[in-house]
């Protein structure tokens, strides 16, 4: 019952679909009832003459699309929600980027790290105007590098500064990441614009808080987090003196996003990274909020009842 309140404004009046079943049963019983009748006449040649033969699938196409008809049309009564995306008026968005050391990976050209900060700066430049955007470093150490702003250009130049750190800490990072959204400005009834995180990462956590505290938190608040996965499963750097691989823990990234209604994507090089990009542009750029729908379901009832009465005419008439 709960999936009827929550879908229809009027659940209530679904019982007549109590109906169907019943309407179901008396043709079933007409139609035997009808074979039954016939089977008492020998010559069917009279038969044939006296009544016209009827196909059978015309027949049955009418009694389904009529049923089908009132089982919209109710549905139309009932009048139902369905969800809409509209683009919202406003958010902060934070960006998370690793900037730990195997973003100098060079499976990405010309590194894992340059490639990010180009494709970053692009995403963030192509969000609507009125969007705030914050930029968190990720490493052992996260940092809030620029505030949530509407200025482009100051965070362009908070991304191109991203340095290689040592270390990688997811959890402190989503925490960092909340206290950003915190910072920004109020709206004038005082209520802060709704929060998403972009976490951009190629490695595994380290170090910090887990990351699963870190993630129910961001539950709790109503942020959900969109991660990437990045770079290749046989990326390498230079650790002193030893090749170390460096592939992107995906398991990991991908629960983030799950326990806070997010996504997350894969991104093996900077064409993949750049769709991704435009992926999560249109996810954070729309809001999905419900909206009566009891026209298009109206309209479907009568494309049935358009449907069964063209069968039903054509019961009716002698083809040559």
């Amino acid at each position: 019952m709960t999936f009827f309140s929550e879908n229809f404004l009027n659940p209530e009046r679904l019982w007549w679909w109590a109906l169907i079943p019943l309407l179901v049963l008396l043709y079933t019983w007409a139609t035997r009832r009808k074979n039954r009748t016939g089977m008492r006449f020998t010559n069917t040649s009279v038969l044939n003459a006296v009544i016209p033969r009827q196909s059978q699938w015309r027949r049955h196409l009418a009694v389904a699309m009529s049923l089908l008809s009132l089982i919209t049309l109710v549905a139309a009564w009932a009048r139902p929600n369905g969800v809409e995306k509209v683009p919202r008026e406003r958010a902060t968005i934070v960006m998370v980027i690793d900037v730990s050391r195997s973003m100098e990976a060079t499976d990405v050209k010309p590194s894992r790290l340059d490639a990010a900060k180009q494709l970053s700066t692009e995403f963030v430049n192509g969000l609507p105007p009125q969007y705030n955007v914050a930029v968190v470093s990720m490493s052992g150490n996260p940092a809030v590098r620029l505030p949530p702003t509407t200025d482009r250009a100051m965070t362009t130049r908070a991304i191109e500064a991203l340095q290689p750190q040592d270390s990688t800490a997811m959890g402190d990072a989503i925490y960092t990441a909340l206290d950003a959204i915190r910072m920004a400005p109020r709206g004038d009834d005082g209520s802060l614009a709704p929060g998403a995180i972009v976490m951009l990462s190629d490695g595994q956590n380290q170090t910090g808080r887990a990351p699963a505290q870190a993630t129910a938190q961001a539950a709790k608040a109503k942020v959900p987090i969109y991660t990437i996965a990045y770079g290749t499963e046989n990326g390498s750097v230079d650790v002193d003196g030893r090749r170390e691989r460096v592939p992107p823990d995906q398991a990991q990234l991908r629960a983030i996003s799950q326990a806070t209604s997010g996504r997350t994507w894969t991104a093996e090089n900077a064409g993949q990274l750049d769709s991704v990009y435009r992926n999560i542009s249109s996810e954070v750029g729309y809001e999905e909020v419900k909206k009566e729908v009891t026209a298009t379901w109206a309209g479907y009832g009568l494309a049935f009842a358009v449907v069964a009465a063209l069968a039903a005419v054509s019961l009716g008439a002698r083809w040559p």
